[in-house]
């Protein structure tokens, strides 16, 4: 029973991020798993169908609010699932001895783009232009796809970032249409788990928790964004991921501990540089107890 209350928590917390940066809800589910012991395709396996229940909530909330690009949806989604079947096939097909650092590693890098983009970028500008091409979309999509399904996680971490930095949509139509196409993603990605692998290391209990954390916690993250500074929850995030895939894969303490003195680095400086934007933007709180004209 605790432990499914921790996964019920942990996917809770996945959405909350997810819905407030528009990715990290697979590779943060997908880390704490492979720190319980779970077998990587298995775990990837459970984040996948549990996401077809939370993606397909928070596409019908998008698609409400206006927030989706139904042509972008199409055009990135379709190359998406290709992506992500082909994907899981490929992990359900590697030795448990190989996947585990296989997915650490496009974890770590995952975490790593999460944390230096938002430590140093944070959001990008609204730059509204020309339609995004198909030519650029379907290789995007099919690139994502795969990592999503090898690494249990990556569509909004590879798809969010190159659609922002293209600057032709609108943040939250980015991120609608990208939540929304990753239904068929995780739809794609589950039934390559599942002709792989069938129901074996499948845990149904598991995949039910992540999903009921994830349903309660679509609705608050649109409420959550307005308290939480992305740049900071960014840098927090992706600092979670960084230091927990990094312990399969650097023997030495030494080198782990450095990561968590870069991880408090770059967590201090986005606060740093989120309070100067605010300073910057006049929208600094007023000390009350600070008398007018001293």
């Amino acid at each position: 029973m605790r432990t499914l209350i921790l996964l019920a928590l942990a996917g809770l917390g996945a959405q909350l991020v997810d819905g407030s940066l528009g990715m990290a809800y697979g590779v943060t589910s997908t880390t704490l798993l492979l720190a319980l012991g779970t077998n990587p395709a298995a775990a990837s396996a459970t984040v996948h169908l549990a996401e077809i229940g939370t993606t397909l909530m928070s596409g019908a909330a998008h698609w409400r609010f206006g927030n989706v690009d139904w042509k972008v949806v199409t055009r990135i989604g379709v190359p998406g699932a290709v992506g992500a079947f082909l994907g899981a096939t490929v992990l359900s097909r590697l030795s448990t001895g190989v996947a585990k650092p296989v997915m650490s590693l496009i974890l770590l890098g995952l975490g790593v783009y999460v944390m230096a983009r938002f430590t140093f970028r944070g959001l990008p500008e609204d730059r509204l232009g020309k339609p995004l091409r198909r030519r650029f979309l379907a290789p995007l999509g099919l690139l994502a796809g795969f990592l999503d399904a090898t690494g249990g996680g990556g569509w909004g971490p590879v798809g969010t970032p190159a659609l922002l930095a293209g600057g032709r949509m609108e943040p939250r139509r980015v991120i609608g249409s990208i939540d929304t196409s990753e239904f068929l993603v995780a739809v794609a990605a589950s039934l390559g788990f599942l002709f792989s692998l069938g129901s074996q290391g499948i845990d149904v209990v598991w995949v039910a928790a992540f999903l009921l954390g994830g349903l309660v916690a679509a609705p608050i993250a649109a409420w959550l964004v307005r308290l939480l500074p992305p740049r900071v929850l960014g840098s927090a995030v992706g600092g979670v991921i960084v230091v927990t895939n990094a312990r399969t894969l650097l023997p030495n303490d030494m080198l782990y501990v450095a990561l968590y003195g870069l991880w408090a680095a770059a967590l201090a400086y986005s606060v740093r540089a989120h309070l100067k934007e605010r300073r910057a933007a006049g929208t600094e709180p007023v000390d009350e107890r600070q008398p007018v004209g001293t």
